[in-house]
């Protein structure tokens, strides 16, 4: 890092939320209860979609990944986040602060990736179920997989190579819960103009293309389904609510957050809290407490397990 006034950073501090100390005391207690029923939820997603023989289809093998992804997303910043709130010095490495957004971005990206795959998925099992196997076989799935993660990276390195070697200059404040790529390049002693065009365009865009790929792949097929029978709109309603739930849930903050993305609000906390530790949670109880199918698979596994102890 470059040198100003004979000093060099090696931290960010970040505000974090500025409540009482018996109001952190509850939100540690209630982040730590969400951010284990987080990890429990969706690895019994990925545990069952794994050994289950009645979930073999291309839906729950995205809906997996979906749960992995979730996972990943959440432990990149919660545990910190927790455990922050019972500290008084809300401290980062600046390393620590740089792997921390490499790792928000790759996980996000490959999710919003994911997310439209997932939509595709629904067309195709809804629009042409006759030839739904042949059209979601193994290759493309894993294609789906590989380009997701593949574009996560890419998003993340396009981003991150321009910033891990920017110089920072202090007071290093981040007024966030997590280090947060438009507040930290504010950060910077040098211009960086440019470079907030950018993550505007790569983080913005990204999120916002995928978001209107999602709204017309289902908007066409709720119309698709409509015209072909007159109760299939109430079913497809039914059949995509789970789904239109949880990319409403991921893309809302997102997009909100990069609206104004160089600007610090009260609310870009709590969107950050939202985005972070809720919505991980929220997709594997939308997708097991909606769907027979998986709670039925999942009492399955557990009476095998018993059966065999």
């Amino acid at each position: 890092m470059d040198l100003k006034n004979g000093s060099v950073v090696t931290e960010f501090i970040l505000q974090g939320f500025s409540a009482g100390w018996e109001l952190q005391v509850v939100f540690f207690v209630t982040f730590s209860l969400i951010y284990g029923a987080t990890v429990l939820g969706n690895a019994l997603i990925v545990v069952t979609v794994t050994r289950s023989s009645t979930l073999r289809s291309p839906m729950y093998f995205l809906l997996g990944n979906l749960s992995f992804l979730d996972t990943c997303l959440s432990t990149v910043t919660t545990p910190k986040m927790i455990r922050d709130l019972l500290t008084e010095h809300k401290t980062i490495s600046i390393w620590g602060c740089m792997a921390q957004m490499f790792f928000m971005h790759l996980f996000g990206g490959a999710e919003a990736t994911l997310l439209v795959a997932m939509a595709f998925d629904r067309y195709v099992a809804v629009c042409k179920p006759l030839h739904y196997r042949k059209i979601m076989n193994h290759r493309l799935l894993n294609g789906f997989v590989i380009l997701s993660w593949t574009i996560g990276f890419i998003h993340t390195m396009s981003q991150m190579v321009l910033t891990v070697n920017l110089p920072f200059c202090g007071p290093c404040i981040i007024d966030n819960i997590f280090c947060d790529l438009p507040l930290v390049i504010k950060l910077a002693c040098v211009e960086t103009y440019t470079l907030e065009l950018f993550v505007i365009a790569d983080s913005g865009l990204l999120s916002l293309i995928c978001f209107l790929l999602l709204l017309v792949s289902y908007t066409v097929l709720l119309a698709t389904v409509q015209r072909r029978s007159s109760g299939g709109l109430s079913k497809a309603l039914s059949t995509l609510s789970a789904h239109i739930t949880v990319v409403s849930l991921f893309f809302g903050p997102c997009i909100f957050i990069y609206a104004w993305p160089f600007k610090s609000f009260a609310s870009n906390k709590v969107l950050a809290v939202f985005y972070t530790v809720f919505t991980p949670l929220l997709n594997p109880i939308i997708y097991t407490l909606r769907n027979q199918k998986m709670q039925e698979a999942m009492k399955k596994l557990r009476f095998q397990n018993v059966s065999s102890t």
